[in-house]
């Protein structure tokens, strides 16, 4: 009995000893999840490291933005060729490098080049004999050794269509259509038949190209006249300063339907339909175009005849009266020639490549905040894109070095380099319809650095209204690159104030012309776009040598950035404002910045269009006015509720978030605006008449463009439609924040 007693006893003993080791392993276990519950529920809740802004202000490098323009600039890169696909892997690899997951994705999409062996020109023929009495150059002067490269293509329009045309010239100022139509009704000139010829500036070269047509032009030839691009004479020209020389000419594309233009609204993908030839043609330029140098311009424009052309019309080439035409004037070397235009375009399917590099998010990595810039150029592309390339590098570098060091943002980033964007930015188009879906509900914002410097007078940033405190903010913490003692902020609100009685820069928002463009009016992602720019005292539209081959890493580094920190000072805006949106506990927007815009282009509206509705039944400002202060009301509630909310809970953190997420998708139609159906932001797009230009409320102004009280009943029901469009949005949109 004894023995069976200290048997049980043992028994007894080591299954206490069990249960208490498994007690306390349960313990150990229990307080182990417990505590990494808690960690995830403190990480869910966590406000931003507020060290983390200075680390990656002070760790961006001039010196290294530099070296990047340095390589990006040391061959042509045009879209579609091999040096094009160099670059994108030269970046993927360096992403790699950097710390970012990388890769290449490719689209088959439609690009345009021109014949080398058969050479676009504009001459003076004599039809009988076929005489040719003057020629343009087919390719620009080079002035720099550096410049003298195989790749380098001559001067040309994409996707201007072939053809050769003859007749008599016509001038027709910024070839804008309310020049046109000053030219035909108010000076009697009649364009139809004739090839026009048009100084570049004002608005986007396809406008002109569209209007030469519309008013009947069978051909349209575009320079760069020294009144826009070489100002201080041209004797000081490139290479004894940044202004243009007489023999650069402005590439670019005439395309008005924008990403792939076989594949419209769907991914250029293996798998795509692509639109057969006679919708295709339809679709693209329908007259020949073709851009020259002022020189030869000169040589055209001194010999017209004609009646003097209005004094507004007139810019600075020497011994040139700017007569209207048509034809050359009376005892001219010219009396009684033909100007002929001749273009050899061609349009080709090619691979464009973008790069995806991503850091991903810790907490929110279904939330994406992306950052972008294409690559392609016309030529060296030293401004357009390479310093936003350049600066872009050194970005992922700093964000690449955090992260090694054990820093994740709270959301993820995505930096893009796109392909083709000369060619009306495929490249970023068929990415964003490949990824419709999923941007829908995770992308928070696009940040655009198209040219990060086309000077060094001040910054300037442009952004949908609910980013624009966020970009402010960012301008506030960066110092400005000539004085150590001001910030950034303060030389914008300097030079570009936005009036009132607070000190604040103006902040406008964007209408086209890069690759901001899909995000904003194809899927409703606010976007941003940022920049070093000139003095607008000048009244130039682009910085000088834009897209011509003189656009080199030599007039860079010589005459606009020497020391690069002009392009330091938006690598580290847009690194912070980057970082301000993926990391920060509640998202950096501003729905009461939407109210007021919206306030404000209801009001431009209402001053431009108001009279003429007074005059008409049926139709007021009413409802839009409602529809304003439903939404400003919501926004100032909205406003309190962020202000109030309890930042330890998190569900509340996200829906608050996910409010501001999907504000500016309140705005998107998806049937587009009026004749634009790819375009559908109902509150700001390109203006139909300039794609570079924003336009508030831009299906209205479409529709009462030239419209009075007198015209067609039918384009009036069109106004009284879309205006109920606009009112529905807006209220849609309050709901949003309710």
């Amino acid at each position: 009995m004894a023995v069976k007693g200290r048997v049980v006893s043992l028994i007894v003993i080591v299954t206490g000893a069990v249960c208490l080791a498994i007690g306390l392993v349960i313990g150990f276990l229990a307080r182990q999840n417990g505590d990494q519950v808690s960690q995830v529920a403190r990480q869910l809740v966590a406000e931003a490291d507020p060290s983390i802004s200075g680390k990656l202000i002070n760790e961006i490098d001039a010196n290294n933005i530099r070296d990047n323009l340095r390589y990006l600039t040391t061959k042509p890169h045009v879209a579609g060729t091999a040096a094009d696909w160099e670059q994108a892997e030269y970046i993927r690899k360096l992403w790699i490098e950097q710390g970012l997951e990388a890769e290449i994705v490719g689209y088959d999409v439609l690009l345009s080049y021109p014949n080398i062996s058969k050479p676009n020109m504009v001459s003076v023929v004599n039809s009988s004999s076929g005489k040719v009495e003057f020629a343009s150059a087919v390719t620009e002067k080079i002035l720099n050794p550096d410049q003298n490269q195989t790749g380098v293509l001559p001067p040309f329009n994409a996707f201007a269509p072939a053809g050769t045309v003859e007749g008599d010239l016509v001038y027709v100022n910024y070839g804008r259509e309310q020049d046109f139509e000053q030219l035909t009704r108010d000076l009697g000139i009649n364009v139809t038949d004739k090839i026009a010829i048009a100084r570049y500036g004002k608005i986007f070269r396809g406008d002109k190209l569209k209007a030469a047509h519309k008013f009947g032009a069978k051909g349209l030839i575009l320079y760069s006249d020294p009144a826009d691009y070489a100002i201080s004479g041209v004797d000081k020209v490139y290479p004894d300063s940044w202004w243009l020389p007489g023999t650069g000419a402005q590439r670019g594309n005439v395309v008005m339907t924008k990403g792939d233009q076989l594949t419209q609204g769907y991914p250029a993908t293996e798998w795509a339909y692509r639109s057969q030839d006679k919708v295709l043609k339809a679709q693209l330029p329908q007259i020949p175009c073709q851009p020259i140098g002022y020189d030869d311009a000169k040589v055209l424009l001194r010999e017209l005849g004609g009646s003097d052309s209005p004094e507004d019309w007139k810019g600075t080439l020497h011994n040139v009266a700017y007569s209207l035409g048509p034809g050359f004037k009376s005892g001219s070397k010219f009396q009684n020639l033909n100007v002929k235009l001749e273009v050899h375009n061609y349009n080709v399917r090619r691979m464009t490549y973008n790069v995806i590099g991503t850091i991903k998010g810790k907490v929110e990595p279904d939330r994406h905040v992306l950052v972008g810039n294409h690559r392609d150029a016309w030529v060296f592309g030293a401004l357009d894109p390479s310093s936003g390339t350049a600066t872009m590098l050194e970005v992922t570098r700093a964000f690449g070095k955090l992260k090694k060091a054990g820093w994740s943002p709270r959301r993820t980033l995505k930096f893009c380099s796109w392909g083709a964007e000369e060619y009306g930015y495929p490249g970023s188009t068929e990415w964003v319809e490949e990824n419709m879906k999923s941007l829908l509900t995770q992308a928070v914002a696009y940040l655009n650095c198209d040219t990060a410097v086309r000077g060094n007078y001040s910054f300037r940033g442009r952004a949908s209204p609910l980013l624009k405190a966020a970009m402010l903010s960012a301008t506030r913490k960066v110092k400005d690159p000539h004085n150590a003692d001001i910030t950034v902020h303060d030389t914008w609100a300097k030079y570009d104030p936005a009036g009132g009685t607070l000190n604040e820069p103006r902040v406008n928002v964007l209408g086209a012309g890069s690759d901001f463009t899909p995000f904003i009016q194809h899927v409703g992602i606010p976007v941003t776009d940022q920049t070093y720019t000139y003095t607008s005292a000048w009244k130039i539209s682009s910085y000088p040598v834009y897209h011509s081959v003189y656009e080199t890493f030599e007039i860079m580094e010589k005459f606009i950035d020497p020391d690069f920190t002009c392009h330091k000072a938006v690598a580290q805006v847009l690194a912070e404002l980057a970082r301000n949106l993926a990391d920060s506990l509640l998202l950096p927007m501003n729905p009461a910045d939407y109210a007021s815009a919206i306030e404000t282009f209801a009001n431009a509206s209402f001053s431009s269009f108001g009279g003429i509705f007074a005059k008409k039944d049926g139709i007021s400002f009413d409802g839009l006015y409602s529809a304003v202060k439903n939404f400003s009301s919501a926004a100032n509630e909205f406003s309190k509720k962020i202000e109030n909310v309890d930042k330890n809970n998190p569900l509340a953190i996200r829906e608050i978030n996910d409010q501001m997420l999907m504000l500016e998708r309140a705005f998107i139609d998806p049937q587009g605006l009026p004749g634009r159906p790819l375009f559908r932001h109902i509150i700001f797009a390109p203006s139909s008449k300039n794609i570079y230009a924003a336009s508030s409320f831009p299906g209205l102004s479409d529709l009462m463009y030239g419209l009075d009280e007198n015209g067609p009943e039918e384009q009036w029901e069109e106004v009284k439609k879309h205006l109920a469009v606009i009112v529905y949005t807006i209220q849609a949109a309050a709901k949003t924040l309710s």
